[in-house]
Parts: structure tokens; sequence; C-alpha cells
């Protein structure tokens, strides 16, 4: 039974106005749950249109006292276990779950089940429209659910495909050095590390995630050293060097954009940095087919392979 004690009572301003929203939202949601959606006889005389708070409490297995005091807005402890067990009691989607979170002022994490492993055909059609821009759908985890076009005509290159894993991470970090569309390793996987670590933040302990980081150290000594330094760094525009074996080396400027209803994906636009690299990007796509004879569905299709292959990750 969670513990009724109540927390510092000299709470900011921002804290006041989360209180009494937090009341309201929760007395909403009890309100459209009615006693058949969770098994409950409805009972004579039930003038409440939902749960009774006492209800809520028992469904949520907590105390009555607590769950009163949570949804009159007073400034009590809430763990984030007991507030998923009302969210659960509740029928709350994940939008509504983490909404509950922050006017609780408990760290938000994601519900575990993982990465979204597909994209939206509307998501798909935005990248695509990109072209020539080259445009990518990545997850915190730099899993790859979508690319366009002009994407794969600098990425898609054998050296990468044969690798079999769409995880930028991992083509990075076991691909040859000679054969890695990245220039200036030395600078971009220790910051690229950084900014998986600091994903790794909401996820840790979750078995895919902590799956994932033992397997890439395990392959590769390099990842293994940069991700015992410690570092953390968030995503942002950088400029990067890359290069390819038919027109040699091209300067992007990066730029994340952030999905509705994707909080853990986003999309990557690389943008040509100077003129030159717009002429080597033009005749990339002039020269797609004679480069590369892989077709849009064949990228497809290593990616769907491997989802499907490793459901965990």
């Amino acid at each position: 039974m969670e513990d009724v004690t109540t927390g510092d009572v000299t709470m900011g301003t921002a804290g006041h106005r989360r209180r009494p929203e937090l009341a309201a939202f929760l007395r909403t949601r009890r309100a459209r749950v009615t006693p058949a959606d969770v098994g409950m006889p409805p009972g004579l005389r039930r003038r409440t249109p939902g749960l009774r708070r006492e209800e809520v409490a028992q469904l949520s297995g907590v105390g009555v006292t607590w769950y009163t005091w949570l949804e009159q807005g007073r400034p009590i402890n809430a763990s984030p276990q007991v507030l998923d067990a009302v969210a659960r009691t509740l029928r709350l989607d994940a939008p509504e779950r983490e909404h509950l979170y922050r006017l609780a002022e408990v760290a938000y994490a994601p519900a575990p089940e993982g990465l979204s492993r597909s994209v939206a055909a509307e998501v798909q059609g935005i990248i695509d429209a990109l072209d020539p821009l080259m445009a990518v759908v990545y997850t915190s985890r730099y899993d790859v659910l979508a690319t366009n076009a002009a994407y794969r005509d600098l990425f898609l290159v054998p050296e990468t495909v044969r690798i079999g894993v769409p995880n930028v991470l991992w083509t990075l970090f076991t691909v040859p050095e000679e054969d890695s569309p990245v220039v200036h390793l030395e600078r971009e996987l220790p910051m690229m590390v950084a900014t998986l670590r600091s994903s790794y933040g909401r996820h840790v302990g979750e078995p895919a995630w902590e799956d994932f980081i033992r397997a890439l150290s395990r392959t590769s000594a390099r990842f293994a050293r940069l991700w015992a330094s410690g570092a953390v760094a968030q995503p942002g525009p950088r400029v990067k060097t890359f290069r390819h074996g038919a027109v040699g080396e091209v300067r992007m400027t990066s730029q994340s954009l952030s999905i509705d209803g994707m909080p853990e994906s986003r999309i990557v636009v690389y943008t040509p940095e100077d003129e030159r690299t717009r002429e080597k990007v033009a005749l990339l796509r002039e020269r797609r087919q004679r480069l590369w004879p892989a077709t849009d569905e064949t990228a497809a299709e290593i990616i769907r392979e491997w989802n499907k292959e490793n459901p965990a990750l």
C-alpha cells in the first residue's frame, strides 16, 4: 500500500497549477470507466457516473485515503509503480499515461513494450516527397524504420547491405573502416554513442535495450570502450562528411524532426552543405539504377526481414 506521507508543502507556482489539473483529470477519467468495464456489478442507487474512489483504490491496490488525497490534488508522493496501477484501472492510453505522470511530477518512462518497428504511410510519403533531399526515420536506438530513395543512393551500398541489420550503429561499428560511408569516425562515433546513452536512460533494464548494448559491445571493442565512457549528448543539427565510391566525399547538414505519435523516433533530413555536394547528390540521383541496382523494394525487404527475425530488438 502506498505511503500517505505528504511531500514538501512549499511547491512552486507550476506545482500549484498541476495539482488542480491532476485532480480534474483523474475525476474525468474515473467517470468514464463503468463497473462493467472492470468486471464489477453495477450495484443499486449508484449516483457516480463511473467508478467510485474506493473502487479505483481497490482495483489499483492502493489505500483509499491515498487515492482520495491524490484525486484531491494534495502534494503526496507517488511512485511510478502506483501511478501505473492507477493508469491500468482507469484504462489510460499512452498519451494519457504520460499526462498523468507529468501532472503528478513523476519522471515519465514510456511503457516497455518496445520501439516502433514501422512507420505510417503518411510518414513514408513525407520522406519520399523530400527527394532529392536524403531522409530517414530512426528510432532512439538508431534502428532504420524507413528511408527515401535519395538516402539509399548514398547509404545503401553493398558493404552496408551485406551486414543485414538496419541499424546505423551496428553498421558503423562492424563494417571495415575503409568501407564506412561516414568520414571522421573518430569524431562522429563518440557523439552517436553519447546520444544513444541519453535515450538509454529511459530504457534501463529493458531486455531489448540491454540485449542490444551487450551484443554490440561483444561485437565491437570500439563501441564497448565508448559506451564505458558514460558520455551523454542530445541529437541536434550537425555537419557531417560522407563518402561514396562513385562521387567521393559529400558534406551534409543533418536536422532532426519529431513525429507525432512516435516520441522515440525522428525524421533525419540531410541537406547539402555546399554547391559541390549538391552536384554530387544530383549525379547520384541521375545514376541511381546504374550505380547500385537495388530497387526500392529491395531496401524495404531488408528492413522487413530483419524486423521479422529480430522481434525483441
